[in-house]
């Protein structure tokens, strides 16, 4: 059993990671939703909007999943040190990576959420046509496909986004952050 912790620092990041399309942006945006409503100040760090801008000069391969999750994993630290919760919404399909990232924290300051979603599901919903395409040859390293997704052992919290609404998986992490 795991010890109870304490995530009311004002330090937090929530780092919600799982498959492309497992719904981490969305659960990462009513999350944020309701700390504004609590009037906790909070931002969402995504994946996506890191590659169109900091990361833009990143592909995908092994040493660019490196620099990526490093460069959001400090992003996240100056926010926090900001004073804001940071949900970062990131595949980060490696240990390695999240682990990583949890390093510049200290106990406390680190919360892991998997969004637990079947690949299948995942490519029922992919709106972006990436699994397709990676599917199809197309795009080269995509977690999944051709690229492993290694599940998390030990997260703070394992949120199966398949079978549960957005506001059932909102009501689980917001109960973490209560304890």
């Amino acid at each position: 059993m795991q010890e109870e912790k304490n995530y009311r620092s004002p330090k937090l990041v929530i780092w919600f990671t799982g498959l492309s399309g497992s719904g981490k942006s969305t659960l990462a945006e009513a999350v944020y939703q309701r700390l504004q409503q609590q009037d906790r100040p909070a931002y969402v760090l995504d994946g996506d909007a890191l590659r169109g801008g900091l990361c833009s000069d990143l592909g995908f391969d092994a040493a660019a999943r490196t620099e990526n999750n490093r460069r959001a994993g400090h992003v996240a630290r100056l926010m926090t040190d900001a004073g804001l919760v940071v949900l970062g919404a990131f595949i980060s399909p490696f240990a390695e990576h999240r682990a990583l990232v949890r390093g510049l924290f200290a106990p406390g300051e680190f919360i892991e959420v998997h969004c637990d979603c079947p690949l299948e599901e995942c490519e029922r919903r992919d709106v972006k046509g990436l699994y397709r395409r990676a599917r199809a040859g197309q795009i080269t390293d995509f977690t999944g496909i051709s690229s492993p997704y290694e599940t998390p052992l030990r997260p703070e919290l394992v949120v199966d986004t398949s079978n549960q609404s957005v506001d059932a998986a909102c009501a689980q992490v917001l109960a973490l952050l209560s304890r």
